[in-house]
């Protein structure tokens, strides 16, 4: 919940220049709040940089006052939409069932979605990590197709690493998306596995970036307090190539 719309404007104006010639081979995508949805993607309109929102709802219409359904997102420019993030897991009571029904209506929607997945400290200290984290993978992708699988990026974000200034260690990081690629070869197949992104979400930061993307089954970030200066997200970027 940062930046009015003026605000996000003034944001992705100073990031297009600097991200333009790293768009060719990797995907950048900004995802505002719901408010600032539409100028966003004014500034946007002939960039490569894409645009998604932090969160939908799974029914197309009805009595949910406050929610915004995934065609809502569409006709706001979205092409991505976040589902799933820790803080609505933690502060809104998102479940593992709400997860996967938000997941199948943005995919027949279109949108291209990006689940997360992660632990608390108090989780990893009891050493529940594979059950917590697989199982929300296999939850959240419960009835799909691996031809809607590989529509889905997956983002591994431990809860106890976000916005505490804590991050997990390259090698702990790698550690748990490695699980994660390997429970989705068996729910799919190594074909699948391979195709789906996995990105690492947990204070990353332009220090920590090349390290943390140089692993083998890191394929990217979910940038959260980095992402407002322009340039540390430009740096961010960059570090993926």
């Amino acid at each position: 919940m940062h930046k009015a719309a003026t605000e996000a404007v003034e944001l992705v104006e100073a990031l297009k220049p600097l991200v333009a010639d790293a768009c060719g081979d990797r995907d950048v995508v900004v995802c505002p709040t719901a408010t600032s949805l539409v100028a966003v993607s004014g500034a946007l309109e002939g960039s490569p940089i894409g645009l998604g929102a932090q969160n939908m709802h799974w029914e197309a219409s009805g009595a949910y006052t406050g929610e915004l359904s995934a065609e809502m997102l569409l006709t706001s420019g979205c092409t991505y939409v976040i589902l799933g993030h820790s803080e609505r897991r933690q502060y809104f009571a998102e479940t593992d069932e709400a997860v996967n029904r938000k997941l199948v209506a943005a995919l027949e929607a279109g949108l291209k979605p990006i689940v997360c997945v992660g632990e608390s400290l108090e989780q990893r200290e009891a050493g529940q990590i594979e059950a917590v984290v697989l199982g929300q993978v296999e939850a959240g992708l419960k009835g799909l197709s691996a031809e809607d699988a590989v529509k889905v990026v997956l983002a591994y974000e431990p809860i106890w690493a976000i916005g505490t200034g804590k991050t997990a260690t390259s090698a702990q990081a790698e550690e748990v998306h490695a699980l994660i690629r390997g429970k989705l070869s068996v729910l799919y197949s190594d074909a699948v596995a391979a195709q789906i992104r996995i990105q690492y979400g947990g204070s990353v930061k332009p220090d920590n970036a090349v390290e943390l993307f140089s692993q083998e089954n890191i394929d990217g970030g979910l940038i959260g307090g980095a992402a407002l200066d322009a340039e540390g997200f430009a740096a961010i970027v960059k570090a993926a190539g």
